[in-house]
């Protein structure tokens, strides 16, 4: 198969697609692997470092798109990229469509078979292509949230960890999952008083043994998020649904009643945000202030730390690009039920649940459209 990796062209977004080690192994696996000119160099690998893993290095994304039966990407195809894409290809990437009905309008037309990281699924449930950057996500999240409470940020002006004889900041983290258990880690080493609120009980039990009284946990209702909100010094939006655009947990009148200068960081904004307030942002301007409170919204936070990032990201994609490339997509799919959940959209019409709801789309589920010849 001959497999593409064109450079990122998100605002401030220096992950690239695959590692030269992770093209390597799909050329030993036979295949040709097209990169386009300076792909890695925000992760510290130049052309030379792809050529001798056995790429082809492409001067421009017209020449990796149009020579490439799989395009394997980091973020969302952006609108010009979608143009490229052609019906007979295979789209490997972030996808993030309920949130994004342009670039899902754009790949129904496109006629391409869109396959999203956020929705692949393993055997237990989990969401195996979405968790290591959900773990940079929200490591990310307690740093960012750091910074902007300095008062030079517009923030409070709060030291998180405080010093002795001085109360630490109260971080409150709503969810529980991989990047929210992520954000409670990096508090909990900064000293920070630290609250989750997650609505699994097994979670929270969960929560409890591990940090072992270190973080509190409260059942997620809508009075915890009202009596906790208006006293915290960070909040951070950890909430998922997977492929479905993420509820509005906290409302304007939330952000009305929190403290000047508090800080909030959306980490579900790729999903549409769970602040009501909540709107995207870049790595170029990453925050704003609504009823002085500095939000930071950044799409592709772990855009941020691309190298730690595109290692973490190429691990846990490779077994899936090799299946993909060695078997053929459709192949792929039937021999794995949890590939097969990553199917957004072939062929023109949307097959993935949640995305159809949110957008307006007919829905054609994935089982449908393996089951054709």
């Amino acid at each position: 198969m001959k497999i593409g990796v064109p450079k990122e062209i998100k605002t401030l977004e220096f992950r690239v697609g695959m590692t030269p080690a992770g093209v390597r192994e799909l050329v030993s696996d036979g295949h040709d692997v097209f990169v386009e000119t300076d792909a890695g160099l925000g992760i510290g690998m130049d052309n030379a470092d792809y050529t001798a893993a056995g790429a082809t290095v492409l001067d421009s994304a017209e020449d990796v798109f149009a020579t490439s039966d799989m395009i394997i990407k980091v973020k969302e195809p952006q609108l010009n990229e979608c143009a490229m894409l052609r019906d007979d290809q295979v789209l490997f990437t972030y996808l993030h469509l309920a949130a994004d009905p342009a670039q899902t309008k754009a790949l129904v037309e496109s006629g391409t078979t869109a396959i999203a990281y956020e929705t692949v699924t393993g055997m237990d449930g989990s969401l195996p292509l979405l968790t290591p950057m959900s773990e940079v996500a929200g490591r990310l999240s307690i740093q960012a949230g750091a910074f902007a409470l300095q008062k030079a940020n517009n923030g409070r002006g709060v030291l998180l960890g405080g010093v002795p004889g001085v109360l630490p900041g109260k971080v409150v983290i709503i969810g529980g999952g991989v990047s929210g258990k992520a954000a409670a880690d990096m508090a909990v080493g900064l000293g920070a008083d630290v609250t989750i609120l997650d609505r699994s009980l097994s979670r929270l039990r969960r929560l409890d043994d591990i940090y072992a009284g270190r973080v509190k946990n409260v059942y997620s209702t809508k009075q915890a998020i009202d009596e906790l909100t208006a006293e915290a010094d960070l909040v951070v939006g950890a909430v998922l649904v997977a492929g479905a655009a993420a509820p509005k947990l906290v409302s304007a009148d939330h952000v009305k009643d929190m403290m000047p200068g508090a800080v909030v960081v959306d980490i579900s904004i790729d999903q549409g945000g769970c602040f009501e307030t909540s709107r995207p942002t870049t790595h170029a301007e990453p925050t704003y202030v609504v009823d002085d409170v500095v939000h930071y919204c950044v799409t592709n936070m772990p855009g941020a730390v691309p190298r730690t990032s595109t290692f973490a990201l190429t691990n846990a994609t490779l077994p899936f690009v090799k299946a993909l490339a060695n078997k053929g997509w459709r192949e792929a799919l039937i021999a794995d039920p949890g590939l097969a959940n990553g199917l957004n959209v072939h062929a023109g019409r949307v097959n993935h649940e949640a995305v159809a709801h949110d957008l307006g789309y007919d829905y054609t589920a994935a089982a449908d459209v393996l089951k054709v010849a």
